[in-house]
């Protein structure tokens, strides 16, 4: 009897610990799994894509200092502008990200509280909404975009590049960055 009562109890007990076991598991509960066309937000497809570019997509454009000017080599060379863009998050970071970009040159207006005068050139825009196409221009040790621009600057003359980039959510960045060249 003594080793019967002893089984009964072992038996009891597992079956105490199995029941505490799921009980626990139970009660905690687990979320589902969001399967692969819904974020843990909610929502699915382009609405759930653009709610997640709200918050991770770039905010502001920065044209860097390295922006400059480079001469043809030549007779017969064009100059070209070399135009570095870096696109930033709401942190501040530094983001590689689809869009358009669209460059403008301006004539500089001297002494002006609006210094951005007549525009002197326009570029076709330039689609980086494609992930092939957008990794050809991003230079990641910069982790900006560099962009080359045909365009013959004269000598002593200032101008206003201005840098527009169109989102896939609607939103237009812009920044202005001064370039000039002075005669040798």
């Amino acid at each position: 009897m003594d080793s019967r009562l002893r089984l009964a109890v072992k038996s009891v007990a597992a079956k105490v610990r199995v029941w505490l076991v799921l009980s626990v598991c139970a009660y905690c509960g687990c979320d589902a799994v969001p399967n692969g066309n819904k974020w843990p937000g909610g929502g699915s497809g382009r609405d759930a894509d653009l709610a997640l570019y709200a918050d991770y997509g770039p905010v502001r454009i920065d044209v860097l200092p390295l922006t400059e000017f480079e001469p043809g080599q030549g007779l017969d060379a064009a100059g070209k502008i070399k135009v570095y863009v870096s696109l930033l998050d709401k942190f501040g970071s530094e983001i590689k990200a689809p869009g358009v970009f669209r460059f403008e040159l301006h004539q500089y207006v001297e002494r002006s509280a609006r210094q951005k005068g007549r525009r002197i050139a326009i570029w076709p825009d330039v689609d980086l909404t494609d992930s092939a196409e957008n990794n050809r221009y991003w230079r990641d040790f910069l982790r900006a975009y560099q962009f080359e621009l045909d365009f013959e600057l004269q000598a002593n003359q200032r101008y206003m590049l201005q840098v527009t980039c169109l989102c896939p959510s609607g939103k237009r960045l812009s920044a202005e960055f001064a370039l000039g060249r002075r005669a040798k």
